[in-house]
C-alpha cells in the first residue's frame, strides 16, 4: 500500500504543478487509506507536505515574473485568521462524538472526513462547470478579503490548501492572469498551509519521516507538472482533475455513511 501512496503523491505533486493547487484535496485520502494516518494527523501531515510543494512551485514561478505578491498578502493575511478560527478554534470545539437529531452519530474523525468529502465535491463542481471559467472580473476588496478568510478556515479545519477556490478568486477578483494566478495560488497555499502546520505542532505528534518522503516525492511531481503545464489543454485538463476528485470524494463520503 505505502508503494501506491508515494505513486498517489507524485500525482498529487503533478496536479500542483499544472494547476497551482488541488494537491491538498487529494494528500488527506492519501495519508489515511494509504498510510494509515488518524484523520487528524493527517491534516497536519497534508499541511506540511502541500505547503513544502508549494514553496518550490511558487520559487519557479517567481522567478518567471508570475507572481504577484501584493494581492497574493492581500489574499493571504486574513487567511492566517482564519486557518487559526479553523484550526485551534473550530475544530477543538467538536466533540469526540456528535450525534444529529438522535438519528446519526459519528465519530469526530468521521465528521471531519465527510466534511472534507463534501468539500471535494463542490470542488469538482465547480472545475465542471463552464461558467466558472467564464466569471467577470470584477474586482471587490470585501470579497476578496472575505473569501482569503474562508478558504483559511478550511485549510485549518480539514488540511486543505484550497487551491481550487484561490484560483478562481485570483483570477475573477483581482484580474491577474492565468498563469500568474496560478503562481500566487502557490505562494497562498504555501503560507496558509505552513502556518496552520506549525499551529499544529505541539498539539498532534508528527511522523517526520513519512511526510518529509511523501513532500519530496510530491515537489518531484510537482516540478514534473509545471514542466507540462505549457503543453497540456486547459480545459481538458481542469475536466479531468474535476472528474477524478469527485470520484475521490464520493468514494471517501460513501466509505464514512455507509461502511
Amino acid at each position: 500500500m505505502e508503494i501506491l501512496g508515494f505513486v498517489a503523491a507524485l500525482l498529487m505533486g503533478v496536479i500542483m504543478g499544472l494547476v497551482g493547487g488541488g494537491g491538498s484535496i487529494l494528500t488527506v485520502p492519501i495519508l489515511v487509506y494509504f498510510f494509515n494516518q488518524d484523520v487528524i494527523s493527517a491534516t497536519t501531515g497534508s499541511m506540511f507536505v502541500v505547503g513544502i510543494s508549494a514553496i518550490f512551485g511558487a520559487t519557479i514561478y517567481f522567478k518567471q515574473g508570475q507572481v504577484d505578491f501584493k494581492k497574493g498578502l492581500q489574499f493571504a493575511l486574513p487567511g492566517l485568521f482564519g486557518v487559526v478560527f479553523g484550526r485551534q478554534l473550530l475544530l477543538p470545539l467538536l466533540p469526540e462524538q456528535l450525534s444529529f437529531l438522535n438519528i446519526i452519530s459519528l465519530s469526530k474523525s468521521a465528521f471531519v472526513l465527510i466534511a472534507f468529502s463534501v468539500t471535494m465535491i463542490a470542488a469538482a463542481f465547480s472545475l465542471l462547470n463552464p461558467k466558472i471559467s467564464k466569471l467577470p472580473a470584477h474586482p471587490h476588496l470585501p470579497k476578496f478579503i472575505l473569501q482569503g478568510f474562508l478558504v483559511g478556515c478550511l485549510t485549518g479545519f480539514v488540511g486543505a490548501g484550497g487551491g481550487f477556490l484561490i484560483g478562481p478568486a485570483l483570477i475573477a477578483f483581482a484580474r491577474l492572469p492565468l498563469r500568474v494566478a496560478v503562481g500566487t495560488s502557490l505562494v497562498i497555499i504555501s503560507i496558509n498551509s505552513l502556518f496552520g502546520f506549525t499551529i499544529s505542532l505541539q498539539a498532534e505528534p508528527v511522523n517526520w519521516l513519512l511526510f518529509l518522503k511523501v513532500a519530496a516525492i510530491g515537489v518531484v511531481g510537482l516540478l514534473v507538472g509545471i514542466f507540462y503545464s505549457k503543453r497540456v489543454n486547459e480545459n481538458i485538463l481542469k475536466k479531468g482533475f474535476g472528474l477524478m476528485i469527485l470520484a475521490v470524494g464520493g468514494f471517501v463520503l460513501t466509505q464514512q455513511l455507509f461502511f
